[in-house]
C-alpha cells in the first residue's frame, strides 16, 4: 500500500538560525524602500499570510503578491551561504529522509509555509534537496492557509506518481499550525518538539504522536508504516 509523507522544513528538518526573519526583513525592504519597525510573525504560517501580517504590523498596504514573491526570492537567494554557516539538519534528519526515500511505494515530500524559491534553497543549504520530490510540494505560495496546502500536495502526487485515491497522508511538523492542517485534512500527524512548541503545546493542538526529535529513525518508520496500514 501506498503512503504519502509529507515534511515541514524550519525547525522539523532543519535550524535556520534566524536566517528566515532576515529573509522577510530584506524582501520588505526590497519592496518598501525601507526596512522594517517591526519584525515577521512566523509561527507556522504560510509566506503569503507573513507578509500579509507583517505589512499590516507597519502600517503600510500589501503591494500585489508578484512583486513580495520576487523579493523573496532574491532574498533567499543571497542568504543560502549565511544558511550553510549558521543554521544546521536537525538530529537524524538525513537518515530519516534517506530511509523514507528508499520505500518504493512511499512518496516523500514538503509542505511548508516557504515559498518553493526558498524552500529549495534552505534543503539544498544542507544537501536534503534530492531526499525529497519538490515538485510534488506544496508551498507558500499555494495557498493563505496552511491546511489547505494539503489537498495541493494530494493533487500533484496523485498526478505525477498515479497513487491510488484515498491515500494515507502522513504530515511531520513542528508547531499546532502543522497539527491542525492534518486534522483539517484528515491526515495524520507526527509533531516534533525541535521548534518553540513543546511537546504538551502539540498535545494540546490535538497531536497523539509527540516525538522529542526525529533522531530515532527505526522508530519514526515503524510510526509511518503503522499509519500506512490504517
Amino acid at each position: 500500500m501506498a503512503l504519502i509523507v509529507l515534511w515541514d522544513i524550519d525547525h522539523t528538518l532543519i535550524d535556520n538560525a534566524g536566517v528566515s526573519k532576515e529573509i522577510y526583513a530584506t524582501a520588505y525592504e526590497t519592496v518598501t524602500g525601507r526596512a522594517p519597525e517591526r519584525a515577521a510573525v512566523t509561527e507556522g504560517r504560510t509566506d503569503r499570510l507573513i507578509m500579509q501580517e507583517m505589512f499590516r504590523r507597519n502600517g503600510v498596504t500589501m503591494p500585489p503578491w508578484r512583486g513580495i514573491e520576487a523579493a523573496l526570492m532574491d532574498a533567499g537567494a543571497q542568504r543560502r551561504g549565511a544558511l550553510r554557516e549558521r543554521g544546521r539538519v536537525l538530529p537524524g534528519v538525513h537518515d530519516v529522509l534517506k530511509a523514507t526515500a528508499a520505500e518504493p511505494s512511499w512518496v516523500s515530500s514538503v509542505l511548508t509555509g516557504n515559498i518553493a524559491a526558498n524552500a529549495r534553497v534552505k534543503l539544498g543549504a544542507f544537501g536534503l534537496d534530492s531526499l525529497v520530490d519538490l515538485a510534488v510540494g506544496a508551498y507558500g505560495a499555494d495557498a493563505d492557509d496552511r491546511p489547505h496546502l494539503v489537498d495541493v500536495a494530494r493533487r500533484r502526487i496523485e498526478a505525477q506518481h498515479r497513487v491510488p485515491a484515498g491515500t494515507p497522508i502522513v504530515l511531520v511538523g513542528d508547531t499546532p499550525r502543522d497539527v491542525e492542517a492534518a486534522l483539517a485534512s484528515s491526515a495524520r500527524i507526527i509533531a516534533v518538539a525541535t521548534g518553540v512548541d513543546t511537546s504538551a503545546a502539540l498535545t494540546a493542538a490535538g497531536a497523539t504522536v509527540v516525538l522529542p526529535d526525529l533522531a530515532e529513525t527505526d522508530h519514526v518508520l515503524r510510526l509511518l508504516e503503522d499509519f500506512q496500514r490504517i
